[in-house]
């Protein structure tokens, strides 16, 4: 009961993007360039559970001024209709939906480097990521 006890404590509490399963990642949309170029935006597909499973999506946002600096804003379950654009130099607009399922809407604006959004929320508990951004939302 400990053991369990202390995995689910370090999964939901110590979580961070580097958990992502790149081993059969896939590369999606992208590059997607901010309008004066500090920043690109990178979607990578990360297929799950095999011939039934399913395809997550997140997306990664380097600035290109620090260093090639890379941040994970967005991750979730991957929609049939999936799409990235910038509004500004620092919001980007996500578009994750299945027009058939209104439901499965996780599209979202967000301000890099102050916003990311988790489907399940673990980077929102995540004690370790709590410094690198100011709001984290969730479905």
């Amino acid at each position: 009961m400990a053991l369990v006890s202390t995995i689910y404590l370090y999964e939901t509490y110590f979580f961070t993007f580097n958990d992502i399963d790149r081993e059969f990642v896939q590369k999606g949309p992208g590059p997607v360039v901010s309008p004066t170029e500090k920043y690109t935006a990178n979607a990578y597909y990360e297929p799950y559970g095999g011939a039934t499973g399913g395809v997550n999506v997140w997306v990664e946002i380097k600035n290109n001024r620090e260093n090639n600096n890379v941040h994970t804003i967005y991750y979730s379950d991957a929609k049939s209709n999936f799409s990235m654009k910038w509004l500004d130099e620092d919001i980007l607009s996500i578009i994750n939906d299945d027009p058939d399922f209104p439901n499965s809407n996780r599209s979202i604006k967000l301000k890099v480097g102050k916003e990311i959004y988790h489907e399940n929320g673990l980077a929102c508990k995540s004690l370790l990521m709590k410094g690198d951004y100011d709001t984290c939302y969730q479905d």
